[in-house]
């Protein structure tokens, strides 16, 4: 059997056999310290910008209690040799239900950015969703991921055409859904930020995608002035005036799948499904927009029992681990989406961390599954969790 198709979960002999030619692992395999090494990496905007949530932080921390309250309960005496994570997501097929969530601004943890961690995705086989806000253009994006699956997160401008030329531009470069992100028409009350009085657009970071769209473009009189593309980029940002009906406007600007990034209601879930959307993405933007919202995975059960059948189901925001992702999956998500650990493995390795940071995550994932006596994602669901106050 080759290495490539050997169980995800068998990562583990690789680095046991390092160690016995005296090799040791070269990120923290442990979540917590990986993230501590991270945090002593960066500077203090870079470090308040991937660290920071709303108000008080009360939605992170109850981001990640929600994981804890749920207790995975293993069952014996079965046979899983023959597994896989492989799933099939919206036409994408995943080596695993997992792809990285969209993050902007990643030149702020490594100088490569986005591209670097596009090559660390491929090289572990996983798909990545493409942040509106970047420092590299979505074609570029597209191109450093190759052939592994990818899907563009679109922040709705409030220019028309400036929509309808980015969500061209991104099936043109081969995108396979369109993931709108829908709790963002304001930033959040962000302390750490503020104290710092950073905004990234302000410097020219996170805005490679509109300074270079030809929409945009043609609206300025100076293209090529940097601080013009920044004006403009403020300028149609924000688009508070965003309501359901401007999803039909969507549905006929693409064939691609739509799925809306944020939604936190049941019956938010119900307007979305007969609105045509194909997924949501059950999400509280990592903590980072309403202080005191409801956790994402405590939002999951409903939403997925509202339209579970009927659309696709992901979660983000608190997952730290791969057995969070089992917990989710057995909740009623059908995947994943995987945020801060990879930045993470981005600022302290690159490409090759952003990788480490997949392997991990994944030979957990796939060992708390075989571990709990099943074999298939499929197989994951409410009767292998107990619920803990």
């Amino acid at each position: 059997m080759s290495e490539a198709s050997l169980p995800f979960g068998d990562y583990y002999r690789q680095i046991y056999a390092a160690g016995a030619a005296g090799e040791s692992p070269a990120l923290p395999v442990s979540w917590a310290e990986l993230e501590a090494r991270a945090q002593e990496a960066l500077d203090d905007r870079a470090r308040g910008y991937v660290s920071g949530s709303a108000g008080t932080e009360d939605t992170y921390r109850a981001n990640l209690d929600a994981f804890r309250r749920w207790r995975i309960v293993p069952r014996m005496l079965r046979d899983v040799a023959d597994r896989s994570l492989a799933t099939k997501l919206l036409g994408s097929e995943l080596i695993a239900p997992v792809m990285l969530a969209p993050i902007g601004v990643q030149s702020l943890f490594h100088p490569e950015g986005e591209l670097a961690t596009a090559r660390g995705a491929v090289a572990a086989g996983l798909g990545i969703v493409a942040s509106s806000v970047s420092d590299n253009s979505l074609e570029d994006i597209a191109a450093a991921h190759g052939d592994a699956p990818h899907w563009f997160q679109l922040y709705w401008p409030n220019d028309s055409d400036v929509a309808v030329s980015m969500v061209a531009r991104a099936e043109s470069a081969g995108y396979g859904a369109i993931v709108v992100t829908v709790d963002n028409a304001f930033p959040g009350w962000k302390p750490r930020d503020l104290q710092e009085a950073y905004l990234p657009g302000l410097e020219g970071r996170g805005v490679a995608n509109y300074v270079k769209d030809p929409a945009l473009r043609a609206r300025m009189s100076n293209p090529d002035d940097p601080g013009e593309g920044i004006g403009m980029f403020l300028t149609v940002f924000p688009n508070p005036s965003l309501t359901w009906d401007d999803l039909d406007t969507l549905r006929e600007m693409t064939s691609l799948p739509i799925l809306l990034k944020g939604v936190l209601h049941p019956e938010d879930a119900v307007e979305a499904r007969d609105r045509g959307v194909a997924g949501l993405v059950v999400s509280n933007h990592g903590g980072r927009q309403v202080d005191g919202a409801i956790a994402s995975l405590d939002a999951l059960p409903d939403i997925a029992a509202a339209v579970g059948d009927d659309l696709a189901i992901l979660l983000d925001s608190g997952v730290r681990s791969g057995a969070d992702a089992f917990k989710a999956l057995a909740l009623g998500a059908d995947a994943v989406l995987l945020g801060r650990p990879y930045v993470w493995g981005l600022a302290l390795g690159g490409a090759e961390g952003v990788e480490t940071v997949i392997r991990m995550f994944l030979a957990e994932l796939d060992l708390t599954m075989a571990l709990s006596g099943l074999t298939r994602p499929a197989e994951i669901d409410r009767a292998a969790l107990e619920h803990r106050a």
